[in-house]
């Protein structure tokens, strides 16, 4: 996963996946209730692939990588929805402070840019963003989180009301670390 992902798995939920691909499978097989149809489904193999990996015809392990880095998307999306979704309400109640150091740089309607540079920033997640920031982690989409947290440092940070600087865009890249807590 990326650091944004790995940063709020850390913060938000109690235990890891499983770490082998067979318990990564043995979880989703549970979480599909043993369909093997939805589970060839959701890792994008035959059924009869999924019946091989069940009787130990097959190991799973020894799968293409792109199917294994699949099973642990697959698998990251569903592990412990509830404990996700009351980090999210308390997130929602509290709020949401992200501490990073990152690459930022941004142009202006002007036309005026200013080369990136690493800064050290710590400011809260505007509430109208927090929705879609889990949204986006129980999706696995690094780039989205990526690009909803330089939103919300730019609104927070970047962007002054009645000036230029109101219409910043904002790139968030090459994060040194980030860190996520309830404020």
């Amino acid at each position: 996963m990326g650091k944004i992902i790995d940063a709020m798995r850390a913060r938000f939920q109690t235990r890891d996946i499983p770490k082998t691909a067979r318990g990564q499978f043995n979880a989703l097989m549970r979480r599909e209730k043993g369909n093997t149809a939805r589970v060839a489904e959701r890792l994008g193999v035959s059924r009869r692939t999924v019946q091989r990996y069940v009787k130990g015809e097959r190991d799973v392990s020894k799968t293409k990588p792109e199917i294994r880095d699949r099973l642990r998307s697959e698998v990251a999306k569903d592990h412990q929805p509830r404990v996700t979704a009351r980090a999210q309400k308390e997130a929602q109640q509290r709020g949401l402070t992200v501490e990073t150091r990152a690459r930022f740089g941004f142009t202006s309607d002007a036309g005026s840019t200013d080369d990136p540079r690493m800064r050290r920033l710590t400011e809260d997640v505007p509430a109208h963003l927090i929705p879609d920031v889990f949204e986006a982690l129980r999706n696995n989409d690094e780039d989205k989180l990526a690009e909803l947290l330089g939103q919300g440092l730019a609104e927070e940070y970047f962007r002054t009301p009645g000036t230029d600087a109101e219409a910043l865009d904002v790139e968030f890249t090459d994060i040194d670390y980030i860190e996520l807590d309830y404020r």
